[in-house]
């Protein structure tokens, strides 16, 4: 009987299959034990993965300047960490001190004239029924729930600001737990993280160490590219679409130039995002302001994917357009707008070690062939 069990393949991946159905089952019933590990996984996982993208991020800038010679000696690691992060904790301050204040006061101000906005897509829409193609058409209880949903929504957000304190004490205490782990362990990848790959080598067989290495370079690098592409990328659609819609007159401009700088790290789909706030905010002004809000995104986005894109992030990641679309609509089912983020550079991760193994069996399949044959 355990012949033929293992000589089918039928009744082989028919067990598998039964064995992983009993696992996920017995998982269901005892889910109460992973509580606590999810638990842990939630307040571990933001600190580490902010930590780690600004690794990515700043390690490039690190090794540079241990390449920079001060009166013939070139700066030691230590204080090229040491450098990069009190950079980093200037302009974080400065962004503090000078933006942060300024996109409080225009989000404050977006809320508080969603009603007028309203307001003004009521009467554009009174005006379209009086076209002879629309008078068949009742918009009065369409604009009436529009401007009773806006209302309705930003006197409860308000209301929720102000009265829930319990929320706000948590939101505050959350933030200040991640703002006290993240720049702690940031200073400790930076300074010992060139360490990581000689430990690891240590640990694995001799057979397997270079191989292993090569495929944690490879991983190591297409992360750092896509970070520090996508970074450069983003501040350079904020600051250019900022720009733009002050010089345009748009209202908040910069809210949301920083809005649809942030939106542009989802490709392909984020600058649609990032658009719609804007279209919104000229529609309650006139036409032409909603035609300026487009010409601008349209000369950003151009330069961006015609110039920025092709030279920053180039060809890293090796993934057809359609591929990425179909990942992006996956991860966001399953994991919202974290997984629409985090999808690609995984899915580029999973790519190189997939292309590894296989480049590994095709060279040990081609080496017992070689042997078969000279025997």
């Amino acid at each position: 009987m355990f012949t033929r069990l293992k000589n089918s393949s039928l009744m082989f991946w028919s067990l598998e299959l039964l064995i992983v159905v009993a696992l996920i089952w017995i998982c269901t019933k005892i889910s109460f034990l992973f509580t606590p590990i999810g638990i842990f996984l939630q307040v571990v996982f933001i600190p580490v993965l902010l930590a780690g993208a600004l690794y990515y991020l700043l390690n490039p800038v690190v090794k540079l300047l241990e390449k920079v010679k001060i009166r013939g000696k070139a700066i030691n690691h230590t204080w090229s960490v040491l450098i990069v992060f009190i950079l980093l904790l200037a302009l974080l301050a400065l962004g503090l001190v000078w933006l942060l204040p300024r996109l409080i006061q225009q989000v404050a101000n977006m809320i508080s004239n969603i009603p007028a906005l309203a307001n003004t897509t009521q009467d554009f829409v009174q005006k379209l029924a009086n076209y002879s193609w629309f008078k068949n058409i009742d918009f009065t209880q369409y604009t009436d729930q529009i401007e009773k949903g806006a209302s309705t929504y930003a006197s409860s957000f308000l209301n929720r600001l102000t009265t829930s304190l319990g929320t706000i004490i948590s939101t505050i205490t959350s933030f200040a737990v991640v703002a006290i782990t993240v720049p702690v362990m940031l200073f400790y990848m930076l300074k010992d993280g060139h360490k990581f790959l000689p430990t690891i080598k240590k640990m694995l067989p001799k057979h397997q160490a270079d191989q292993t290495i090569s495929v944690l370079e490879q991983m190591s690098n297409t992360i750092s590219k896509y970070i520090g592409g996508q970074m450069i990328e983003c501040l350079f659609v904020g600051t250019f679409t900022a720009i733009g819609y002050v010089l345009i007159g748009q209202k908040y401009a910069l809210l949301l130039g920083v809005f649809a700088g942030a939106c542009n790290i989802i490709p392909y789909v984020g600058p649609y995002i990032g658009i719609l706030p804007a279209l919104i905010v000229a529609f309650g002004d006139n036409m032409l302001q909603l035609v300026y809000v487009i010409i601008v995104v349209l000369v950003v986005q151009q330069v961006d994917g015609n110039v920025v894109y092709p030279n920053i992030i180039g060809k890293t990641l090796q993934i057809h357009p359609l591929t990425i679309i179909i990942i992006l609509l996956a991860a966001g089912n399953i994991a919202g707008l974290m997984g629409m983020i985090l999808a690609i550079p995984l899915y580029a991760v999973v790519k190189v070690i997939v292309q590894n193994i296989y480049h590994i069996a095709m060279i040990r399949s081609e080496e017992s062939h070689a042997q078969e044959n000279s025997k």
